[in-house]
């Protein structure tokens, strides 16, 4: 079996977990179509030894939650890049939102966080609903429901899987939990960039491809703290691109 082949069967997910049943490692919960593994780690990667001697309901429920995570990474990377790109716009809050996406948590008004929290709420529970056991009735606390596969909550709405058969289905699932991983790296990066240097993503991206690491600083010296950091962002991205053409004349 080649590797994409392999990779097909690993992600469709076990519709019905083994009671006691245990896998040795990761590679063997990957070939029993518990774990989503694909090239170049075909064979899935557990650095700390999460799987080894792990019980098949406890495996199921890491690939239910690697799957979560990387929808909300997928969402909030998503969120980060148009953030950044729209604020400042009459529409959005007044305009009273700015600066860089780490930051945009403080300015945004309370009543909208407590209708977010409304509707994670819901949807949360939903979720409890479909996919864990009652936790005063089952063996132990975190378990899912026995005939639950990993990630399907019978969501979609545009129904872009009907009529679809197997082969696209497990295509799809594998394109979503790999495109969810690089979110959940992408997304700690971005994080971790605007940490370190207080500047919207792509206008100090653009400067230090253009001007390098002393162009940066520069941005940093001059924006960090400013009054409206999106627009002084921006102002010194274009400065650096015109200077950048008028070298290049």
């Amino acid at each position: 079996m080649n590797i994409v082949a392999a990779a097909k069967v690993a992600v469709t997910g076990k519709t019905k977990s083994t009671a006691g049943k245990k896998y040795a490692d990761i590679k063997a919960a990957t070939q029993a179509g518990i774990v989503a593994g694909c090239a170049p780690f075909p064979e899935g990667v557990d650095f700390f030894g999460f799987y080894n001697g792990i019980d098949e309901k406890e495996a199921q429920r890491y690939a239910d939650v690697e799957i979560t995570h990387g929808r909300i990474a997928m969402l909030a990377s998503l969120g980060f890049l148009v953030g950044e790109q729209v604020e400042g716009s009459a529409f959005l809050f007044d305009a009273n939102i700015t600066g860089p996406a780490i930051d945009h948590f403080q300015q945004v008004p309370g009543t909208f966080w407590g209708l977010l929290g409304a509707v994670i709420f819901t949807i949360e529970a939903n979720r409890v609903q479909t996919a864990w056991q009652n936790p005063f009735e089952a063996d132990k606390l975190f378990l899912l429901k026995d005939d639950y596969t990993p990630g399907d909550y019978n969501f979609d709405p545009l129904k872009l899987s009907a009529g679809k058969d197997d082969v696209w289905l497990n295509d799809m699932k594998l394109k979503e939990v790999n495109n969810g991983r690089v979110a959940m790296v992408a997304i700690s990066g971005m994080v971790a960039q605007e940490l370190v240097n207080g500047l919207n993503l792509i206008p100090a991206d653009e400067v230090l491809e253009m001007g390098k690491a002393g162009a940066l600083e520069a941005m940093e010296a001059q924006c960090t703290g400013a009054t409206n950091e999106a627009a002084c962002a921006k102002a010194f991205e274009a400065a650096e691109r015109a200077a950048v053409f008028a070298a290049n004349m």
